[in-house]
């Protein structure tokens, strides 16, 4: 009897630090994920709220790892009015550089692990080496890539989110 009664004590103690546990974001005003399916909408609109911003607003967020184990978390939120009159043609450029198939996967090998032009070389349908070079310094003037020590590339940790929020909207 004495051992039951104290399994069904570490029971009830269990199950409370659980539910601490779960109860912990809502008290501290995070959302969970899952938890109602609009939940980052629901934190914009109480942002947008406080803000009184009658014409609303958008928010890019994501946490990334990337196969190379590099880790971001970014987040960027803009009101409607300030996007609607921005000067959109600025936007071209960096559009642009992202419209070649090449590109993009060239975007995401080095996202991947290749860094030098040699190793993006090695990979079947990119072009010869002056064509990767051409495609890098396109990727470069428009902010997507930028060079470090020896030949390396990378997407700045800036842009790596922005990069796949743009692909995940480019989806059908």
């Amino acid at each position: 009897m004495e051992l039951e009664d104290r399994v069904a004590d570490l029971e009830r103690r269990l199950a409370a630090l659980e539910a601490a546990e779960a109860a912990e974001p809502a008290r501290r005003g995070d959302p969970r994920p899952g938890e109602g399916v609009f939940w980052a909408l629901e934190g914009l609109k109480n942002q947008l709220a406080e803000l009184k911003a009658t014409d609303g607003g958008v928010l890019f967020t994501g946490a990334v790892r990337l196969p190379t184990g590099e880790q971001y978390e970014w987040q960027h939120g803009a009101l409607t009015g300030g996007l609607l009159d921005d000067d959109w043609p600025t936007a071209a450029e960096p559009l642009a550089a992202l419209g070649h198939p090449v590109r993009l996967r060239l975007l995401r090998e080095i996202l991947g692990g290749r860094r030098t032009a040699a190793e993006l070389a090695e990979l079947d349908g990119v072009g010869t080496t002056g064509q990767i070079y051409h495609h890098l310094r396109q990727l470069t003037g428009a902010g997507w890539l930028h060079t470090t020590g020896r030949g390396r590339h990378e997407v700045p940790a800036g842009r790596v989110v922005p990069l796949l929020v743009l692909l995940s909207a480019a989806r059908p």
